[in-house]
């Protein structure tokens, strides 16, 4: 019976690592159809929300699954509970690459005000903090868990860059507005990705430690 649990634990981690993968993929083609005002890109991203919700269904079901079906002891038990958090964190992350290429599409018909230097680099820390995240929950991996929270900060820096940058565009050209927003939501998601890949392995603390760190910090 725990050898068929152990079997059913692998699976999960290999489902856990495939939705990592088709997320990574859709903010990586996000940011592409972004700086390249590909519209037939992003709308590639859209489509393929509707897969990582399959996937998020998919891992639902097995682990309720391993919590109807078996006996699991505690350690296993605070396992598949923080794995049925992640994936609600991982499937926001998947809409957050969907609305960025939203308004891609918006921004298509006219040049950009400004670089997206910034921009950019925040989709690869953000990426980075992903796949770490999951790393740690395979693994067992406390310190590489620790290591993606205190990343969000290199994130969060980068915000506040984009951000100031956008605000003194506008004051000085009152006609940047309309896309000074638009770009300034574009990194809002990204923030916003930072903060669902620290809640992940927030949750890989918690499987390990049986205690979650905002809440122990509060």
């Amino acid at each position: 019976m725990r050898n068929r649990f152990d079997r059913q634990l692998c699976t999960l981690n290999d489902e856990l690592i495939e939705m990592g993968s088709m997320i990574e993929k859709s903010i990586e083609t996000a940011v592409k159809a972004m700086v390249a005002q590909d519209v037939a890109l992003a709308e590639e991203v859209i489509d393929s929300d509707e897969e990582i919700d399959r996937q998020e269904r998919e891992i639902e079901d097995l682990c309720l699954k391993l919590l109807l079906q078996q006996q699991p002891v505690a350690k296993d038990l605070r396992l598949i509970s923080a794995a049925l958090k992640m994936i609600t964190d991982m499937e926001r992350i998947g809409d957050h690459a969907t609305d960025i290429s939203e308004i891609t599409i918006a921004m298509a018909d006219k040049p950009y005000i400004k670089k997206l230097e910034h921009i950019q680099q925040m989709a690869k820390e953000t990426m980075v903090m992903l796949v770490e995240s999951i790393e740690a929950f395979v693994n067992k991996d406390m310190e590489k868990a620790k290591s993606v929270i205190a990343h969000d900060d290199i994130v969060d820096d980068l915000f506040s860059k984009v951000k100031n940058e956008l605000i003194g565009m506008i004051h000085e050209n009152v006609d940047a507005g309309e896309q000074a927003a638009d770009l300034l939501m574009v990194a809002k998601y990204f923030e916003r990705i930072g903060d669902h890949a620290t809640n992940i392995s927030e949750w890989v603390i918690f499987s390990i430690t049986g205690a979650h760190p905002e809440k122990e910090n509060k």
